[in-house]
């Protein structure tokens, strides 16, 4: 009952037979192996961009600061969620990446930036002159940190508000397979075709050991990515053991086979808590991330038989024994067995006591 995070799922067995595979002979190092080829072919086509330059680094930190720091100019500002990752699980790396450029939080319920309040924040920006600092870029999440989807039509608002001003639009994709399930859109109609100038694609969220992808739909700057990938520490020598795992993943929609299942679990754990009374969810449902809350005794159960998830928001007082609720965050992941929903739901449902 591992309900902790979809990073904590096991790699699934295609990709482990395609690094066994990929593990004979010799190859080209840092990028120039055949199979990286291939791995730019699919994702080019997947995302109906021919001219688009591909990248792999093995964190999504890394994905998300090393493009925001080649479309952000040190002297600029990215505007992004107030819970976004980039704002609030990457220990200043954004900042970092790119010379010292600022974070301005926007906004929004369910984790979704509100349009209005983003244009409210772009037009304090800079009205200072060279005091302060420059509109640079807007960074999305989708899937949203707390689980909620972007539709396309609700990512062209932002991008063209973003666009109206000069800004570079950035997608933070740790969980975009997921996104494209539950939304049944394309990978181009969420990204380029929604006005997305680069996307980090998860891998590692998804079944995948440790890879990302970083997809540049405008190939001028691909240069300055590949320059900065390097200065950066993050130009793998032994690339093709991250090209092996991206190949596996876009042969046969893998991809989107595994986040199909997350998602189904968590639909399936959400649809349990609905029938607990004492549960309520916190955000809407939409991938494969459940904010929800239900008895301390529930919880007290289920931990004593050994579920693992974390309380949410984390500074929750679990000794507080006046507060009967706790919320907490739920993750399923593409391994995620029903036997694992069901028992775990029997655990939290005080009626079974």
């Amino acid at each position: 009952m591992f309900f902790a995070s979809d990073n904590s799922g096991p790699a699934a067995p295609q990709i482990i037979d395609a690094l066994v595979a990929e593990n004979h002979g010799y190859a080209s190092a840092y990028g120039n192996d055949a199979t990286m080829q291939t791995v730019a072919e699919n994702i080019r086509t997947a995302f109906e961009a021919p001219d688009a330059a591909v990248y792999l680094v093995a964190t999504g930190t890394a994905a998300n600061a090393i493009s925001i720091a080649t479309l952000t100019r040190p002297w600029q500002t990215v505007f992004c969620h107030e819970h976004a990752h980039v704002e609030e699980d990457e220990c200043g790396a954004p900042e970092f990446y790119a010379g010292g450029v600022k974070l301005t939080t926007v906004g929004g319920a369910d984790g979704k930036i509100k349009p209005e309040l983003l244009i409210g924040e772009i037009r304090k920006t800079g009205c200072l002159g060279v005091h302060g600092v420059q509109v640079g870029t807007l960074s999305i999440t989708n899937v949203t940190e707390r689980g909620t989807v972007y539709s396309p039509e609700e990512v062209r608002t932002l991008t063209g508000i973003a666009r109206n001003h000069g800004m570079h639009c950035h997608l933070d994709g740790a969980r975009l397979a997921n996104a494209l399930v539950a939304t049944g859109c394309t990978p181009a109609e969420a990204t380029w075709k929604s006005g997305i100038d680069v996307v980090s694609l998860g891998g590692t969220k998804n079944g995948l050991i440790g890879v990302e992808g970083v997809v540049l739909f405008d190939p001028e700057l691909a240069w300055e990515f590949e320059l900065r990938r390097k200065r950066g520490g993050h130009l793998f020598s032994k690339h093709r053991f991250l090209s092996a795992q991206m190949k596996a993943y876009f042969e046969d929609s893998l991809w989107l086979e595994l986040a199909g299942r997350a998602n189904a679990a968590a639909s399936r754990l959400a649809e349990g808590l609905a029938k607990i009374g004492t549960a309520h969810f916190v955000h809407p449902v939409e991938a494969n991330m459940i904010f929800a809350g239900w008895s301390r005794s529930g919880h007290e159960r289920a931990q004593s038989e050994g579920a693992q998830y974390y309380l949410w928001p984390p500074h929750q007082d679990s000794s507080d024994r006046d507060n009967d609720v706790l919320t907490a965050r739920l993750v399923c992941n593409w391994a995620t067995t029903d036997d694992e929903i069901d028992r775990f739901l029997e655990l939290i449902d005080d009626q079974n006591t």
